[in-house]
Formats: structure tokens, sequence, C-alpha cells
């Protein structure tokens, strides 16, 4: 079974997402220039909802991080150990464990680990405290050209079968965002996770162009017989409704997350309260782009999911007194029930959508419609039973 979600969001002047170059993202869709946020934007400020508004309680989430051995060793100094020794224990369990440690404490790349995980390699490195230690101090490691390297290959030999056993538990931990968003573990592809869901680049349902924003500075100590500003530059924006599409398979969330059924529930819960909440937060501090959904249509159904983007492929524009949101919401509601006609729609088992426009513009998704988006996340919630 799986939940998709269709969402509507028109923003304000706005750079939520820019590239290399710090402009607006953007791409080529039905031979038109669209204003475009990746899926990576939109996923990491969903995780940042699940903290935010409560949605995930700690021990359910994850950290995604190069610093774990600073993390652990603040434990373990917590706990009372010494911390430079503390930091060439952990340097040493990750490196038995098959990761390595870099330059400045980091790992090699970035680890996305749960907290449950993160609890059990603290517990790790303190059930071999003595061993790890005594490793770590030893006069071989001491002597070597790459001591961090030295002590990895050491104490991969001597704690053999503990070391396996420790990743072995690197299985996720039942970290709600590492069984949603997935992860990869270069050095450990059995502790791979699968996504189980996927998060589309969100793309403007009309035709966009970069504009400029032509700013200045003044000094507020310079004199008053000075003239001119002290600082100026250019920043590109743009303006645009955005459709975006997720959707999540609940078959590998529950494998995912071992089962745990009342974590599913939470699970999915917080996944499509985040999908409308979440908002990047490229120069908001400027622009302040702070603008919720026009329309959230969600579906729960048995079999492939359906994209609903080639609404799209011929860009809307404002129709007389209908504006950008109005006639995409048209858009999308037309498109729909012509794929419904050409393919069916048999497998769904439910369809729900909380808007605050006029049914007018909802054609067949207007009998979906439900009050809010609270009423929308219990339907898709109950739909799942």
């Amino acid at each position: 079974m799986r939940v998709e979600l269709h969402i509507l969001q028109n923003f304000a002047p706005s750079n939520l997402n820019r590239d290399d170059t710090g402009s607006p993202k953007d791409c080529e869709f039905g031979g038109y220039r669209r204003a475009r946020i990746s899926s990576q934007a939109l996923k990491r400020a969903m995780r940042q909802a699940f903290d935010r508004d409560g949605l995930l309680p700690e021990a359910d989430r994850a950290v995604r991080t190069k610093r774990i051995v600073g993390d652990v060793t603040e434990r373990l100094v917590k706990a009372g150990r010494d911390a430079d020794t503390a930091k060439a224990v952990v340097t040493a369990a990750l490196g038995a464990m098959g990761l390595s440690v870099v330059e400045d404490d980091k790992t090699q790349y970035l680890l996305f680990l749960g907290a449950r995980e993160v609890e059990r390699l603290t517990a790790f490195c303190q059930e071999h405290w003595d061993t790890l230690a005594g490793l770590v101090a030893g006069e071989d490691q001491k002597k070597a050209k790459d001591p961090k390297k030295a002590a990895k290959e050491a104490a991969t030999k001597v704690l053999g079968n503990a070391a396996k056993e420790m990743r072995d538990a690197l299985h996720g931990g039942k970290a709600a965002d590492v069984a949603l968003f997935g992860r990869m573990l270069a050095d450990l592809p059995d502790n791979n996770v699968d996504a189980a869901c996927q998060v589309a680049h969100a793309i403007s349902t009309n035709r966009v162009s970069v504009e400029f924003d032509f700013y200045t500075a003044v000094d507020d100590l310079k004199p008053d017989d000075t003239s001119g500003a002290d600082m100026l530059g250019t920043v590109e924006f743009n303006s645009a409704c955005f459709y975006r599409y997720a959707n999540l398979d609940l078959a590998q969330l529950a494998e995912n997350l071992g089962g745990d059924a009342a974590l599913v529930r939470t699970s999915v819960d917080a996944f499509v309260r985040a999908s409308v909440t979440a908002i990047p937060t490229g120069k908001q501090n400027s622009m302040a782009a702070q603008n919720l959904p026009a329309l959230v249509f969600a579906v729960v159904r048995e079999a492939g999911p359906w994209s609903l983007a080639n609404a799209f492929l011929q860009p809307v524009r404002p129709d007389g007194d209908a504006n950008l949101e109005q006639v995409s919401a048209s858009r999308l509601a037309e498109y729909w029930g012509q794929l419904s006609g050409m393919y069916g729609s048999d497998d769904v088992r439910k369809r729900l959508v909380a808007t605050y426009l006029d049914g007018e513009h909802l054609g067949g998704l207007a009998q979906d419609r439900v009050d809010n988006i609270g009423k929308l996340v219990e339907g898709v919630v109950e739909a799942l039973q």
C-alpha cells in the first residue's frame, strides 16, 4: 500500500534553494523554464519539522553528521571518562567497525545514525574501554606514521566478533527518518537502508524568469558630508506556484521499522504533516517567503503511484479572475480525471483534499474535500488500518 501527496504551494519572491552560483534552482519542463526546489532541500526541511513541531520523539529520530566522534566523546566525558582518551577510543571503535576517521576527527562522509545507534556506539566504547584505551596507548601506535590507521587495524584484530556485533547493531535503530529517507554507508553496505519514501523535485506550474534585487547598505557612522553607499550587490530571486509530489511505501516502512505498527502509524502521521509544512530556509531572513500550501491532495492506494506533474506540461497562467493557485488546482483535478479514466482507479482506497480554494476549482476532487489538514492526516492514517 502507498500514500501519495500532491501539493500546490505558491511562494512570494524568494530564493529558497540556490545553485552553486547563488541563483534559484530551475529546470526546463515541457519546453519551458520552470522554478525548482530540489528534493534534498525539501527532505531536509521535513527532518527539521520532525524536531521543530514535535512530530517524532528524539529517540525515534536520527542525526546526519561527520562529527560523531565529538558527539560520542562528549557522552563519554559526561560519564566520567578522560576527554583525550575518549576521543581516541571512539576513533578506534569506529575503525574496528569499518568506518574511517580522517582530518579534524571527522568521518570520511556523513553518517545517518539513529539515536539508539549512537547510544549503542557509546555503550560499545564503555564495554570495551580498557581494550580500546590500551590499544591506542600502545607503543606500536605511537610510533606509527598514521596512528589512527594503526589503531584501527589493531582494534579490528583484537575486538574481532565484538566489532562484528556492533556493525550488526547498526540497522537503523528504529529511527523513523532513516526508515523514511534511507541511507547509504559506503564502507558497511549491509547496513544500508532502502528509503520507504520518494520525494520529487518541486517544479513550478507556471513559466518563470529570474529577477534581480539590487541592494545597497549605508554605514551608520558615516560622516554627514559623505554621500553614497558603502556596500552594494545583487541577489537573484523568483516567484512561482509549485507542484510538489511525494509517495510513501507502507510495506517498506514497516520492514525498516522492524514491524513496529505503532511507530509506522506515528511515522506516517509525521511524514504527511512535515510534507505540508516543509519550507526550505534559503534567503528567508531577507525574503520571508513563509507561504503554506493552497491545496494538499492525499491518495491511499494499493498499487503503483501516479505523479501528476504532467498536468503542467503546458504552464498555467492567471485566467481572468482566477489566480495561479486556482488555475493550477483546476488543471490538477482535470489531469487526475484523465488518468483515472484511462487507467482506472479501483486500487484507490481513499482520497482526501484539504484546501482553502473554492470548490469550483476542484472539479471531481471537490467530493473528497475535508475541513483541514488535521482531518486529512486522520483520514490517511485511518485508511491504513
